[in-house]
């Protein structure tokens, strides 16, 4: 019996911090131009009650977002202990391409997986690398893909990663962009004899009505001077679609696994909002008529913030090498991940350890 088993984990955290305070001399709009009644503090104090953020991660200037998914590989493949020319697959989930420090485009041409691919020097051409834009469940769909081939016998090795310079594409006229952020994390799934591994997953995508809820749009500021798109949302629609559609997907894909909710030890769940994801843990365990069990859900998401595809596999990444204090795993444990975001896209992952 073959199980599909994660061998390698590692990320990629910038170091330059930009705390909550440092947004105070930004001037916040509301969509339709109109200016914030509310002084910065207030806007301040109100955004980290919400989402529990205080501080975010930035790139450096001359970094993009390849050179980030490709400093979470190299640990990746280090942690793993394995020659890069075994790789089968290489996929980089992530959402804007490559955007330079202070240019509008994004590049995508050739892809962030073939970039990822030519920096880490494999020679082989049957390892096969190629992107996937999902939203921020970007990363948990492709250790699906790569759980695909490998059942279909078409890979035993793959490297999945996700990575993301969000600072690049948000409206510093926008209160929301506050949220977002940088990074990467990237993991390294392989056949092994065995069982554990992924049991189940489940992915949905909802676009008849939600499909805009995330989208790209212009400078809320009624004095923007272009009009260059950047990264918006709806924030309170996110918030209801999230917690009515991810705690039934999360159940399904917990009931396809054969595992019991009480066997679950940890969710690492997408970091978006602090206050969303414990309404979803909380109705998650509501549906199997449990109380949410302490320390379920560890969390990053006050320190790194929101940087999309990355936010998983960077938080299992640091739970595993023990940033999570008096906190850990050992074989044989179930978790779940799970994701919600742009799509509007929803997914999880039953594995065992």
């Amino acid at each position: 019996m073959n199980a599909i088993k994660i061998v390698g984990v590692g990320s990629y955290i910038p170091e330059l911090i930009k705390k909550n305070e440092d947004f105070l001399k930004n001037k916040f709009f509301n969509q339709d131009e109109t200016a914030f009644d509310a002084e910065p503090e207030v806007i301040i104090k109100k955004f980290k009650a919400i989402t529990g953020i205080e501080e975010r991660r930035y790139v450096d200037e001359k970094l993009k977002t390849s050179d980030i998914a490709t400093f979470a590989a190299e640990t990746a493949i280090k942690d793993a202990d394995i020659d890069p020319e075994t790789l089968d697959y290489i996929i980089v989930a992530h959402n804007f391409g490559d955007v330079a420090h202070n240019k509008q485009q994004a590049d995508t041409v050739p892809s962030l997986a073939s970039r990822v691919k030519e920096k880490l020097q494999i020679n082989n051409p049957n390892c096969v690398a190629y992107d996937l834009l999902f939203g921020c469940p970007g990363w948990i769909e492709g250790c699906i893909h790569s759980y695909a081939f490998m059942k279909a016998g078409m890979a035993k090795r793959c490297l999945i990663i996700g990575a993301e310079t969000l600072s690049r594409v948000v409206d510093p006229n926008d209160r929301d962009s506050m949220i977002y952020a940088d990074g990467a994390g990237a993991t390294i799934f392989e056949q092994k004899e065995g069982s554990g591994g992924i049991l189940a997953h489940k992915t949905a995508t909802y676009a008849k009505t939600e499909a805009n809820y995330i989208y790209f749009d212009k400078s809320f500021s009624p004095d923007r001077e272009d009009d260059r798109a950047y990264i918006k949302m709806y924030g309170r629609k996110i918030y209801n679609f999230a917690l009515s559609k991810v705690p039934e997907a999360m159940k399904s894909c917990l009931e396809e696994s054969g595992k019991s909710i009480d066997d679950l030890k940890k969710i690492f769940i997408h970091q978006a909002n602090e206050k969303m994801d414990e309404a979803i843990i909380q109705r998650f365990y509501k549906l199997f008529d449990r109380e949410t069990p302490k320390d379920i859900m560890p969390m990053s998401i006050d320190k790194l913030g929101n940087s999309s595809v990355a936010t998983i596999p960077t938080l299992y990444d640091m739970f595993l090498k023990g940033e999570f204090e008096h906190d850990s795993l050992k074989p044989g444990d179930t978790v779940m991940f799970t994701s919600v975001g742009a799509g509007m896209n929803i997914n999880a992952i039953v594995y065992e350890i």
